[in-house]
């Protein structure tokens, strides 16, 4: 049990993402959030400490499925991974998730106008998520594409014009907060992505689409704040130490 305890819920999920179903179960935010320790988490929630470690520990000893174990990936193999898989995913699926929304908003609005919110919620996200990730692209990545290359060549590393990588690491990281206070606000306004008893099937699929946007985005902000920016930090001490 103690090494359970002693880990923070980002290192668990790091470690084996099988764990985020526990979470996601108690509504725990793992990527946003995960830098808290399980204790932490279970008395912020009330939760009975010892049921939890069991539900994790569960998880855990059942069969190994094919997960890849992203923590042992080198990082711009895991770069490129996030923006071929996360990022095009995103920049596809927004322009399909507002052209719903806006119907249903059109359709539905009156009497459900909580759509109204959701549909303004979303808007900011995408607005932000592309440029938060144009920032990535642009300007973070590239440094821990240069670092990992320079590290194999034995190369010395200049610092980057940004001083280090803590600096945009500590953008995109209050940038990942943002985004995932207002998917919990979208949460809400759909009560858990519940379509309505009078719900007609595109706002079936529209609900649906964005709870796998949300899921999406729960894993995509994990990989960044409790794999990628972490073992960046550490390879920037390396390679400019050198």
């Amino acid at each position: 049990m103690n090494h359970i305890i002693e880990k923070t819920i980002g290192q668990m999920v790091a470690q084996d993402y099988r764990t985020a179903q526990v979470f996601k179960n108690h509504k725990i935010d793992f990527c946003c959030k995960g830098n808290r320790t399980l204790q932490e988490v279970a008395d912020k929630k009330g939760l009975d400490l010892e049921t939890l470690t069991q539900e994790l520990d569960s998880v855990q000893n059942q069969d190994q499925c094919d997960q890849p174990n992203f923590k042992s990936w080198p990082l711009d193999l895991l770069i490129d991974y996030i923006e071929k898989k996360h990022h095009r995913y995103v920049e596809q699926q927004i322009p399909i998730l507002k052209q719903y929304l806006n119907k249903l908003c059109r359709v539905h609005g009156e009497r459900h106008p909580e759509l109204l919110d959701i549909l303004e919620h979303f808007n900011a996200s995408a607005g932000e998520l592309s440029m938060h990730m144009k920032k990535e692209e642009l300007v973070l990545f590239p440094w821990i594409r240069k670092m990992s290359s320079e590290t194999l060549n034995d190369s010395t590393v200049e610092p980057p014009h940004f001083g280090t990588v803590k600096n945009p690491i500590k953008m995109m990281l209050d940038e990942h907060d943002n985004e995932g206070e207002r998917f919990r606000k979208i949460a809400q306004l759909s009560n858990d992505y519940t379509p309505p008893s009078d719900a007609c099937n595109t706002y079936r699929v529209t609900f649906s689409l964005l709870q796998e946007f949300e899921d999406d985005l729960h894993r995509h902000i994990h990989l960044e704040n409790n794999i990628l920016f972490p073992k960046s930090e550490i390879l920037e001490t390396k390679v400019l130490t050198n």
